[in-house]
């Protein structure tokens, strides 16, 4: 394999263009990136850097020496706008087309928007920024959608002493994700911390003075946040032979087709751990994804499946909120330690006759470390009662 062609320079294409160097792999490798920037840590946007607790500098994932160290053809500020499967080769929007050997789809998602006037988004540096500049004291900021993301950034502009207003359709903000208790837990600590949350409201439009809900009401803002979750930019890909549906459709092995693999957000694929198929936007995640996905194009006569734990995490206000596993489409969940209305807890998730997930909240690493294991293990759920005692024995 002479040359591999990585498309998308964020973490997943940064982690595979690593492992192939350190698997050995000496040929051409081209990091393709639509922004114009070298790839940074993207987490920290709606928390240290909208906070201004952090400046710009400390983003960028790698030094400019390591960066130069790998030998990479970087192609930076020109998006992929084509594959051509047969002829293997990418089309980028300045016109380049780039043969390759093996190819890594790592392209990642954009935010959704609404209809109307301009509104904030938070997906790059330059968002974070953007809205930085327009946060403080006396300040409304609307934020539309109580997912984690428009979580952490309310809970931001409180901090630097923005009126913050948030609106979400569902009942219980992420009680889809979390469930219906834990969504409840989540939501008091805004409205403790003087965030105005209004439930069970739909968004038409962004307007120049605010946001316009479904029942003609207005809504007053300085600022809006659109924070209503994200598609897979595979757009570049119709046409191309490869399968798209909520993103790169992939094998347990994160493989599209015979030397094609896709790695990150941008990457749908079968995990076997959970035997279901799942996209995961989540920073450990698609680093994760990046080194597997190289190591089978590098050796596909030994490939392993990628069969992770999926984690995420989120800081809002004084809460460390902590999660492993997967818990989409849980039907039960228990609470194993600590106290809801403290917010200080474990809970548990149960999809099928499983154990699939364990989200903590104010609790230490080894709270919830053990049911990491579990989850691995693929632990019955029949024998989570017992685990929970044996772990409060340990405890007390």
């Amino acid at each position: 394999m002479r040359a591999v062609l990585i498309v998308g320079a964020s973490a997943a294409g940064l982690a595979a263009a690593e492992t192939l160097r350190r698997e050995g792999y000496e040929g051409t490798i081209t990091l393709v990136g639509d922004e114009d920037r070298a790839p940074y840590d993207r987490p920290p946007l709606s928390k240290q850097i909208l906070s201004a607790q952090w400046e710009p500098d400390r983003l960028p994932l790698r030094r400019p020496a390591d960066l130069a160290a790998l030998r990479l053809d970087l192609r930076l500020g020109a998006a992929a706008t084509g594959l051509e499967l047969a002829g293997r080769t990418v089309e980028l929007a300045d016109g380049a087309r780039l043969p390759y050997d093996g190819l890594i789809v790592a392209t990642g998602v954009r935010p959704r928007r609404l209809p109307g006037s301009a509104a904030h988004v938070l997906r790059t540096l330059d968002d974070a920024l953007a809205l930085r500049d327009r946060l403080g004291p006396g300040r409304r900021l609307v934020v539309v959608g109580a997912g984690f993301l428009g979580a952490e950034a309310a809970a931001v502009a409180r901090g630097l002493g923005a009126e913050v207003t948030l609106l979400e359709p569902a009942p219980v903000p992420l009680a889809h994700a979390v469930g219906e208790e834990v969504g409840r837990v989540l939501s008091g600590a805004h409205r403790d911390h003087g965030v105005e949350l209004r439930t069970g409201v739909t968004v038409r439009e962004v307007t120049a003075d605010g946001v316009r809900l479904a029942d003609g009401e207005l809504v007053g803002a300085d600022e809006v946040l659109v924070a209503i979750g994200s598609l897979p930019n595979t757009e570049w890909l119709e046409g191309s032979g490869l399968t798209v549906g909520d993103g790169l459709v992939c094998d347990e092995y994160s493989a599209a087709a015979p030397g094609v693999y896709g790695a990150g957000d941008v990457a749908r694929w079968h995990n076997p751990l959970f035997g279901t198929a799942m996209r995961i936007e989540h920073r450990s995640n698609a680093a994760e994804q990046g080194m597997a996905a190289a190591r089978n194009l590098l050796r596909p006569e030994a490939r392993t499946p990628f069969a992770p734990v999926p984690y995420f995490w989120s800081d809002q206000y004084d809460m460390k909120i902590q999660a492993f596993g997967y818990l989409r489409g849980h039907q039960e969940t228990v609470v194993v330690d600590g106290d809801l209305d403290e917010r200080r807890f474990v809970v548990v998730y149960r999809t099928g006759t499983r154990l699939a997930g364990v989200l903590a909240v104010g609790m230490p690493p080894r709270a919830i470390r053990p049911w990491r294991q579990a989850i691995v293990a693929g632990t019955a759920w029949d024998d989570v009662g017992a685990m929970a005692l044996a772990l409060a024995g340990e405890h007390s």
